[in-house]
């Protein structure tokens, strides 16, 4: 690739915007710092959409949740000091979802440095321990350097976020106009050693699993996955929140594995013979704190890009350095034969998730407001693509339970348990995909985490439906406290604001529901308000100690 040249010289700042729009970077999540002025300016005549934001918090989940949906990396961008403090609990969920993320942060002038200057930090104490890299602009020529570092880095082996410190004072020297190419990334595959390895263990296994998570697919690839699984009726199962790249609907998925899975998964890494991982590694959420498939007895290929294995446990048969298109591409070339034991293992596994996942009745009941009956008669009314996002909380086994994810991205979530994420997410998959249904299930205490970014919505016409359940209560920590501490409730119970109110304030349409026969008719007049170009809440109320399993 030949570098492209500027006919003028531009700032370093300026660059940056440019080289972020050669990498194919749409929009970028912002709240403004006086720390990077010469980037905001560079975006004013950009292709790039600057989405301001509320709080640092809800931009970085705005650009962690874009990574996940996008094949190019989520950007934000976000000041010195507190601002970049505030940013920090994105990066986490980065690093722990691997996702692709760059967060450039706006920086004290240089010549400031190591003076405890007005927000001063240093980047690297600060982020190394969470992000891939950690890269300072020091030079205004390596501008565009940098950016293509950036990207390389967050995309490149396992996915993750990386850091780019912009000194406020660097950022506005002048730059030789030079973009840097973009730099290519390796994509391993399956060797014939591989191929022919998998095959046999394919070939001599009873009850083979595949399980598949993160967030380094694409749409292309999920479906040739699933096809492929279909026509050899292989189960699949879905790490913990990645749930839709084998679609709700395929007879080859059998149901999702991790916190709060359904108790007919619980013994499904035991009973098989073969597991083979997609994307994904056996690590402490799939096997139930390390404690789950690890006998070195046990068969697993682990197919990941990562040759470190980050955060496996248990054995190793073989392992794959593969991203899991390019893995597919190569498995799709295996045609096996449809082994009557498969038929059977797989049937039996998908008649015990369908069984679990059929919504309850869409009839509402008497009294309080429940969750069975909200899902049921959303589920009803929901597109064949229709998105879901949540944070963290009890609320979201609603979602995983029944929420038919279709396509690839259709849930996003934090797996690392990270509360907050519901709205930003909400809000990134509504300016990425107009016009698609895209619904958000909050807990009362996770919602007014990051509830602010409904202005967000409101400014560039974003259009969620936010279902928050109200339960007065934060119910997992609450559940953990009954087991651990029983009958001595501590620190757990909220007293909420009407937030169908809150929802009207910032511009939606607000729904408060405290009965379970008013809710048919609240879901159809939310999805109404959608439809024209709002974003709508539902102010559930339910009872406190209602679980969905």
């Amino acid at each position: 690739m030949t570098q492209e040249i500027n006919d003028t010289p531009v700032s370093a700042g300026h660059m940056i915007v440019e080289s972020l729009s050669q990498h194919g970077v749409k929009r970028v999540y912002v709240v403004p710092g006086e720390s990077y002025l010469d980037v905001l300016d560079g975006l004013h005549d950009s292709d790039i959409e600057t989405v301001v934001c509320r709080h640092e918090g809800g931009a970085a989940y705005m650009a962690e949740a874009d990574g996940k949906m996008n094949e190019v990396p989520g950007v934000a961008m976000v000041t010195r000091g507190p601002g970049a403090a505030n940013a920090h609990v994105g990066l986490h969920t980065a690093w722990q979802d691997s996702t692709a993320m760059v967060l450039f942060v706006g920086l004290i002038p240089f010549e400031h440095r190591e003076k405890e200057a007005f927000q001063e930090f240093d980047p690297k104490a600060w982020f190394e321990s969470g992000a891939k890299r950690v890269m300072v602009l020091d030079h205004a020529e390596r501008a565009s350097e940098i950016v293509a570092e950036a990207m390389f880095a967050a995309v490149s082996g396992r996915p993750g976020p990386v850091v780019v410190g912009l000194p406020e004072d660097i950022i506005k020297l002048p730059n030789d106009g030079v973009l840097h190419p973009v730099i290519p990334i390796a994509n391993g595959g399956m060797t014939v050693t591989d191929w022919k390895a998998l095959k046999d263990a394919l070939l001599g296994a009873e009850r083979p699993l595949f399980v598949y998570g993160g967030n380094d697919w694409t749409t292309q690839g999920a479906e040739r996955f699933t096809a492929w699984l279909e026509a050899h009726n292989l189960p699949a199962a879905a790490e913990w929140r990645c749930e839709g790249t084998v679609p709700f609907s395929s007879p080859s998925y059998v149901g999702p594995i991790g916190y709060g899975r359904p108790a007919f998964t619980h013994e499904l890494l035991e009973k098989s013979d073969l597991i083979v991982f997609i994307g994904t590694v056996p690590g402490d959420v799939i096997t139930d704190g390390f404690t789950t498939r690890q006998n070195w007895d046990k068969k697993n290929f682990l197919v990941t890009i990562d040759p470190t294995l980050r955060g496996r446990s248990g054995p190793v048969s073989h392992q794959i350095v593969a991203k899991p298109d390019v893995f597919v591409r190569d498995l799709i070339r295996m045609d096996l034969p449809v082994r009557d034991e498969w038929r059977t293992w797989t049937n039996s596994l998908r008649a015990d998730q369908v069984a679990f996942a059929t919504a309850p009745s869409t009839e509402p009941g008497e009294g309080i407001s429940t969750m069975a009956t909200m899902m049921a008669n959303l589920v009803a009314r929901l597109d064949e693509d229709a998105m879901v996002t949540f944070g963290a909380g009890e609320h979201t086994n609603w979602a995983h339970r029944y929420f038919p994810t279709n396509s690839y991205a259709s849930m996003l979530s934090a797996r690392n348990g990270s509360m907050g994420y519901s709205i930003p997410s909400a809000v990134a998959a509504s300016l990425n995909y107009p016009g698609r249904q895209v619904v958000s299930i909050a807990g009362d205490g996770e919602f007014l985490m990051n509830g602010q970014e409904l202005a967000t919505a409101k400014q560039y016409g974003a259009t969620p439906l936010v279902i928050v359940m109200d339960n007065g209560e934060y119910g997992t920590i609450r559940t953990h406290q009954e087991r651990d501490y029983p009958g001595r409730i501590s620190g757990t119970q909220l007293a909420n604001p009407d937030f169908a109110k809150f929802a009207e304030a910032f511009g939606g349409v607000g729904i408060l529901v405290d009965r379970d026969a008013d809710i048919p008719a609240a879901l159809d007049t939310a999805f109404a308000a959608t439809r024209n170009g709002d974003f709508a809440l539902i102010h559930l109320k339910v009872e406190q100690r209602v679980k969905a399993y």
